[in-house]
Formats: structure tokens, C-alpha cells, sequence
């Protein structure tokens, strides 16, 4: 039930899962034990409702019951903009755990209803298809995987599962409630389109991801160093999807006008935050650097020299980067 090349994956390294004692990760977090995989918990308790304090105990009780660690965090209250707030927090506060405990893999139980409110979305405002599949059944990052085993599944699926099999599960009122935008989206949209045609969908997906991975296929990382990233693109349309791309895996998110931005321009600093340039074939990504930075003249003309663009020159200066790691020719030896 859970995706083969997931399980994979989860056997090689340590695992958090992202639990909310709901539906998905209570049939995910039993799918889990099922499969033999090792893994810990992280929950995040927002105290917005009088079972957020009966869900952690639930996943504290799982914890004791099955031997592993479990993480809790109560989150502040949030006072504007509540889906990205609380997301924000949630994500920082497993990025945390993820960097302290060394884990390798953060599992979480987006399933096939989360994939399709993602696509109408994002469909509303204005995307192509590597942002309309925005999930991945494994999705690579600097300091670890996200792992989404039973993306493949429907919610109804997963609660049959756990019905079938007696466990307990907790359901937040709060899903139904449309002034969150994903909520209108399934309530109105996904939710019926799933029930209707669910194969299709299903398989609709596997398509798309394989039409994007296509797409992505024109270009490769010839070299990384901390927050420095060297692209070569070997089809030039694929710029501003492969920008998109690893600024996402940096943390950042473009919007559509930025997109459009680097469209036009081969030179732009996104957000006073990422220098973005681009030369011939090569597409050059740092944190930038303002000019108050004072690189001395000999290491300013080893950069001319070695060709790296000035707008990312400040970074590799501030890391102590020698400069002809980061010339061209060296980048194929």
C-alpha cells in the first residue's frame, strides 16, 4: 500500500513523521509499522481546539506503545494569514528537529485529494506544469528527503484502512471550514472529482510527473558548494522552471512576476535575497551580497578572470571560495 520506491528510501536512513493524529498520518503512521520501517513522530499543537490536547496525548500514547520518540510543539496563536503561518511554523519546527537529531527523511501523508488541490490551485492563479505537480512522492533537499509514501491514495482509502483495522484516528472540524483557501478547494472541487473519477486522476498524475520529469531533463548541477549552485542547461527554455526549482529547494518561492522577471533578464536579485545570473549555457544561484562587502583587488580580478559573474562574487568571497573552482572549464574536469 505504501509506494514501493518510498519504502526504499525510508529503509536506508532515520525517519520523522509529520503526525497530526488525523485521517492521513494515523493510517500512514500504521502503514509505516506494517512495512518494518524505523521512524520517530513530530506534532505541532495549535491549540485552536479542545482535542488538540486529546491529539497529543493520543500521540504520546503511540509513542510509549511502540517505543519511539515522539516531539511536540505548541505554536503561538496566529493573528493573521493562518494557512501559511501555521505552515511556516510547522515546516521550521521539523527543519529544527530534522538538523538536530541528524534525521534523514521527513515523511509526510499528503495524499492523492492534497495533489489535486494543489493542481487547481495553482491552475487558478497562473502555472505551468512543474508547479501544477508541486508534489513528489520523494522530493530531495539540502539537508534531507521529504518523502510522501501514500500520495497515491485517496483520503477514503486510508479511512477504510483504519476502520478495517480498529485504529483510532481524530478528525479536525476546522478542514471544513472554506475561509481557508484549500478547504474551498476540497470541498467544492477535489473532493468531488476524486469520488467521480479517481482512476483517471490517479492516473493522470503518474503521467504528469513523467511529462515533467521530462521536461526537467535539459539541464544538470555541475557544481554546489554551500548556497552555490552552477547550472548547465542544455535546453535554454528551461531557465526560469530550473530557477524556480532549486530557489524552492532553497526556501524561497517565487511569484508569477518574478517568474516573468527572469524571463527577461539574465542579471536580478530576487527579494534583495538570491543573485540569479545567467551566461551562455550556465545559470549561476547564490545568496547575495550587497556591495558593502570589500573583496581586496586580487580577488576581485581572480574573478574576472575565472569568470564568475559580479553579482554572486560577493558570496563566494564571504565563504572563502577560491575563484577557479568556480571557472567553467574546471566545472567539466
Amino acid at each position: 500500500m505504501l509506494h514501493l520506491d518510498s519504502v526504499n528510501e525510508l529503509n536506508k536512513g532515520k525517519n520523522l513523521l509529520a503526525f497530526s493524529a488525523g485521517v492521513d498520518s494515523s493510517a500512514l503512521f500504521f502503514l509505516l509499522l506494517e512495512n518494518e520501517i524505523v521512524f520517530d513522530i513530530a506534532l505541532v499543537n495549535y491549540g485552536l481546539r479542545k482535542q488538540s490536547l486529546e491529539e497529543e496525548a493520543y500521540a504520546l500514547a503511540l509513542g510509549e506503545q511502540y517505543n519511539l520518540k515522539v516531539y511536540t510543539q505548541k505554536a503561538p496563536l496566529f493573528k493573521s494569514n493562518f494557512e501559511k503561518s501555521a505552515r511556516d511554523f510547522r515546516y521550521n519546527f521539523f527543519t529544527t528537529l530534522i538538523e538536530k537529531h541528524q534525521y534523514t527523511n521527513l515523511i509526510t501523508a499528503h495524499q492523492l485529494g492534497d495533489q489535486l488541490e494543489w493542481l487547481l490551485m495553482r491552475l487558478t492563479k497562473g502555472a505551468g506544469t512543474s508547479e501544477l505537480v508541486g508534489l513528489e512522492p520523494i522530493t530531495q533537499h539540502k539537508s534531507h528527503n521529504t518523502i510522501r509514501p501514500i500520495l497515491h491514495h485517496t483520503k477514503d482509502e486510508l479511512l477504510d484502512y483504519l476502520e478495517g483495522y480498529g485504529h483510532q484516528y481524530f478528525i479536525d472540524q476546522s478542514n471544513s471550514d472554506e475561509k481557508y483557501e484549500r478547504n474551498y478547494f476540497r470541498k467544492n472541487f477535489s473532493d468531488k472529482l476524486i469520488e467521480a473519477y479517481t482512476e483517471g486522476i490517479r492516473r493522470s498524475f503518474n503521467y504528469l510527473r513523467e511529462d515533467k520529469h521530462h521536461l526537467l531533463s535539459g539541464y544538470k548541477e555541475i557544481f554546489n558548494h554551500q548556497k552555490l549552485f552552477i547550472l548547465e542547461l542544455s535546453d535554454p527554455k528551461l531557465k526560469v522552471r530550473v530557477i524556480d526549482r532549486y530557489l524552492k529547494r532553497l526556501g524561497y518561492l517565487l511569484s508569477s512576476a518574478q517568474r516573468e522577471e527572469i524571463l527577461n533578464s539574465d542579471s536580478i536579485v530576487m527579494g534583495g535575497i538570491w543573485a540569479i545570473e545567467v551566461r551562455d549555457n550556465l545559470v549561476y544561484i547564490a545568496p547575495y551580497i550587497t556591495s558593502s562587502v570589500v573583496m581586496p583587488k586580487k580577488y576581485k580580478e581572480a574573478c574576472r578572470i575565472a569568470k564568475i559573474p559580479p553579482k554572486v562574487r560577493g558570496y563566494c568571497y564571504t565563504i572563502d571560495l577560491e575563484p577557479s573552482r568556480v571557472s567553467p572549464p574546471s566545472l567539466h574536469e
